[in-house]
């Protein structure tokens, strides 16, 4: 069974950094593109910045010069840098893939998700 798992989430005071991890697990064959979502309370899940298998990254205008995702291929685990937080990055960043298993059956995939509060 394939299984993401989201971790580094908290509070952190407004211009602060945290750093997500979102970690594929299972009997996977490989993984395309990898994103981050978020959503805020009353919101509906926004998309926040995906990587493709190539390496090719894209942002929501929001997060623009403030977030970076990367992903390690080798630990099947996409990355969100986020530095200089604002009180609207407030959200439940959830992690999404789409992947292969190693049966080749291949959807989309879902992480629970980790808070971040951004307050002072």
């Amino acid at each position: 069974q394939v299984q993401l798992v989201e971790s580094g989430g908290g509070l952190v005071q407004p211009g602060g950094s945290l750093r997500l991890s979102c970690a594929a697990s299972g009997s996977i064959f490989s993984i395309g593109t990898l994103a981050w979502y978020r959503q805020a309370p009353g919101k509906e899940r926004g998309f926040v910045a995906r990587i493709s298998s190539g390496q090719a990254t894209k942002y929501a205008d929001a997060v623009k010069g403030r977030f970076t995702i990367s992903r390690d291929n080798a630990k099947n685990t996409v990355y969100l840098q986020m530095d200089d937080l604002k009180p609207e990055d407030r959200a439940v960043y959830s992690c999404n893939a789409g992947i292969c298993a190693a049966s080749r059956d291949c959807s989309e995939y879902w992480g629970r998700g980790t808070q971040v509060t951004v307050s002072s």
